[in-house]
């Protein structure tokens, strides 16, 4: 059973905007912090985003800071990632994770990932 429902992936054209959504769908973990990584062909998986559901405040990594913003919506459970100006190099497999804190993020509950192709 998914315990994470990511929506939101597809083709797109550089310079274009994309938007990825993930929703808690069973509540059998901590979900105080959720964000995306992403692992682009043959790399490893890097961090994007993520944001502390008890307060909003966002965590960006430095692969789209200034080109990303994520937003929680705690009554749908749901967190959106917006990436703006995408390059061929956001080409990648995007995963939803959710976690505890941001420092134990990664050790966290896995979606199955979208994929998002970017082309040039």
């Amino acid at each position: 059973q998914a315990l994470l429902a990511e929506s939101g992936g597809g083709l797109v054209q550089a310079g274009g905007s994309l938007r990825l959504s993930c929703t808690v769908v069973l509540h059998t973990f901590g979900s105080d912090v959720m964000g995306w990584y992403r692992q682009a062909p043959g790399k490893e998986r890097e961090f994007v985003a993520a944001i502390r559901r008890t307060d909003g405040s966002p965590f960006y990594g430095p692969i789209v800071k200034g080109r990303v913003s994520i937003s929680a919506d705690n009554v749908e459970d749901t967190v959106s990632l917006q990436i703006d100006r995408l390059y061929f190099e956001d080409t990648g497999v995007y995963y939803c994770v959710a976690g505890n804190t941001i420092q134990t993020l990664s050790a966290g509950i896995w979606g199955q990932g979208t994929q998002v192709t970017v082309s040039s």
